[in-house]
């Protein structure tokens, strides 16, 4: 089962690979994949979103004779990651005591 995903999620989820790596949009989108059925033209307003937050830069790198365009994650951005780290694991924590059966012994 895949999971809609709104746009502050896809916003960590995008932040979430780049914090580990430069990458190209297209392995962006590969990964994401993994836990959305998000087209890859989904992506791209997405990511010149991020950019014009000042979370994201952008560099060209050649590769096999084309240009790619590759994404940085800046010192705003990484401070947006942690804070969607924090966000996310109370999130979850609060998801897991639902589906656990937490919330009915209240």
């Amino acid at each position: 089962m895949i999971f809609t995903l709104n746009a502050p999620m896809m916003d960590f989820l995008v932040l979430s690979v780049i914090a580990r790596g430069d990458a190209y949009g297209y392995q962006i989108s590969q990964i994401i994949k993994r836990a959305s059925n998000t087209k890859d033209s989904t992506l791209y307003p997405i990511l010149r979103r991020l950019q014009e937050n000042n979370y994201l830069i952008t560099y060209d790198q050649q590769y096999q004779g084309r240009n790619r365009k590759y994404y940085r994650i800046t010192e705003e951005g990484l401070s947006q990651f942690r804070e969607l780290c924090e966000e996310w694991e109370t999130y979850k924590a609060a998801i897991d005591e639902i589906v656990n059966g937490g919330a009915a012994n209240e």
